[in-house]
């Protein structure tokens, strides 16, 4: 698929919105991809995923023998990423506000995993995944997620793989352009954060 498929997909499934969203990351943004909306068709989140799945190197994919995703956005793309893998899918949940393997799940001291996040903004998430399912004794081999949206500015030490680069620009709460300020933010993510 090119990115341009990508993106039809994210259109005819609603899934890329306008307006002015709180990010996950408190960051605020204009334009907001619902990836639930996108997953939520199995054969398009199949299709999705079997491409992402088929964009990391054949060694890589060899190496892979699970799939970990924190919860909720990651669970549905882990799970399709997984499949196309041909591999198990976990999730990491957290209860207290850390990650953690739960629902008894775990890894084998140095299994080699596959993050897969739905969106990545800042990398926050990622990286508090793949700190967790290290902790856990899992070795991450590579971090993939369905768009990137971090303009080149999320960093991890794994190789990274978006299955699409999507530059948006993102602003602290204070600092809105004010066409941004004139509209009233909208919080359409999983993770709470104050406005």
């Amino acid at each position: 698929m090119t990115d341009a498929e990508i993106l039809a997909e994210f259109r005819s499934a609603g899934a890329l919105l306008e307006g002015h969203f709180i990010l996950s990351s408190g960051l605020r943004s204009p334009r907001y991809l619902q990836c639930a909306r996108v997953l939520m068709n199995p054969m398009r989140a199949g299709r999705l995923a079997s491409t992402l799945a088929a964009r990391l190197p054949e060694a890589l994919r060899q190496e892979i023998s699970a799939v970990i995703s924190p919860a909720m956005g990651g669970i549905i793309i882990g799970q399709e990423v997984a499949r196309a893998l041909n591999v198990d899918a976990m999730f990491m949940e957290r209860p207290t506000g850390t990650f953690e393997l739960r629902r008894g799940f775990s890894v084998n001291p140095g299994q080699k995993i596959l993050m897969v996040e739905d969106v990545v903004t800042t990398g926050l998430s990622s990286r508090e995944t793949i700190s967790a399912i290290e902790k856990a004794g899992g070795k991450v081999v590579a971090a993939a997620s369905l768009v990137d949206r971090s303009n080149g500015k999320a960093q991890f030490d794994v190789p990274f793989f978006p299955l699409l680069k999507l530059d948006v620009p993102t602003y602290a709460a204070d600092k809105l352009p004010p066409e941004l300020a004139a509209i009233p933010a909208v919080k359409p993510g999983s993770r709470a954060k104050p406005a």
